[in-house]
């Protein structure tokens, strides 16, 4: 049997810590009405025998201090809330439990936001991770030694997992389930919490917003002015010319300021105008593909699903309600 530690940092969203708890708890009701052993043994663990919450709207009773568990075998870190940067601060006392187990062979995952709690150990240094694509730039900023994967729902590397935004990580909670009770029980609970196993990707959830906090004026210049000029063609030397900066020295710049180089950031902003109008125009895939300013369908089709994970098509019936209709 497993032991599972499901963390109750201040500042964790409620439900991140009641799912976790009653996916395992459910999937152990699964096994026994099946005539087999429970896989988990579920505990509530904290700083805190009582930690309050979303401002003292909820509260929850742990079952043990982190102090008081000496073996555990997975860790749960739930998803923050508010300000990232305070929580992680507010929970800092958890990080040398979280690395000390970790030593001793627990898997630790990280759901949403609670990567940069799990980013705070260290442990991901060199690693990939993945996060709620709101929080990327802030992550980025405080990480740089840890690579965040854009879109991923589920990264997992030397016992370390993460998940996507949102509810995205009950994917990661069914990728568990099927690592430890067998493909059956992953499906079983799929069904039972009515959630689309294996999906992959956060991608066509993402609104893309470029990072802009940072110091370099003309970099943050150019950024605007793609941005404001959705509809042409713009060439990163004309880009470099406007701004006069060699184009080189212009795109090592670009790069380092906004994690994306010049040509990506041009499609994300173009991606991004072309969703607008999927989800709330009538217009065609011509029609908006021109109005972004590319002439070749093939084209077009091509990045756009490298971005969202979807074709043009498949995202306009998806968020588009008359085009649905």
């Amino acid at each position: 049997m497993k032991h599972v530690s499901i963390l109750v940092p201040y500042e964790a969203v409620p439900a991140a810590i009641v799912d976790p708890r009653y996916m395992f708890t459910t999937v152990n009701q699964f096994l026994k009405n099946a005539g087999r052993e429970p896989a988990f043994n579920v505990q509530l663990v904290g700083l805190d025998k009582h930690v309050p919450l979303t401002d003292g709207v909820f509260s929850v009773n742990t079952n043990a201090l982190c102090n008081e568990v000496n073996k555990t075998d997975i860790i749960i870190i739930p998803a923050l809330s508010g300000n990232v940067k305070a929580a992680v601060e507010l929970n800092k006392s958890f990080i040398p439990w979280i690395v000390e187990q970790h030593h001793k062979g627990a898997e630790v995952v990280s759901l949403c936001i609670g990567a940069f709690l799990l980013a705070a150990t260290g442990l991901l240094n060199g690693k990939e991770c993945s996060t709620h694509w709101l929080f990327a730039n802030d992550f980025r900023e405080m990480f740089p030694d840890v690579t965040l994967t854009d879109g991923s729902i589920i990264t997992e590397v030397d016992g370390l997992y993460s998940s996507g935004g949102a509810s995205s990580y009950w994917n990661l909670l069914l990728h568990l389930i099927e690592k430890y009770t067998g493909r059956e029980m992953s499906i079983m609970a799929s069904k039972f919490f009515a959630i689309e196993i294996d999906r992959k990707s956060q991608s066509p959830f993402v609104m893309f917003n470029g990072q802009k906090k940072h110091e370099d004026e003309p970099i943050r210049k150019a950024q605007e002015f793609i941005e404001q000029n959705v509809t042409e063609k713009i060439s990163v030397d004309e880009l470099a010319s406007r701004f006069a900066i060699g184009t080189r020295h212009f795109a090592r710049r670009f790069k380092k300021a906004t994690n994306n180089t010049p040509a990506e950031y041009i499609q994300r902003v173009k991606i991004e105008a072309a969703k607008k109008q999927l989800e709330n125009t009538r217009k065609n895939v011509n029609e908006v593909m021109y109005d972004i300013g590319y002439m070749d369908v093939k084209t077009f089709r091509t990045v756009f699903k490298k971005i969202t994970g979807l074709s043009p098509i498949e995202y306009r019936h998806k968020y588009n309600r008359s085009a649905a209709v």
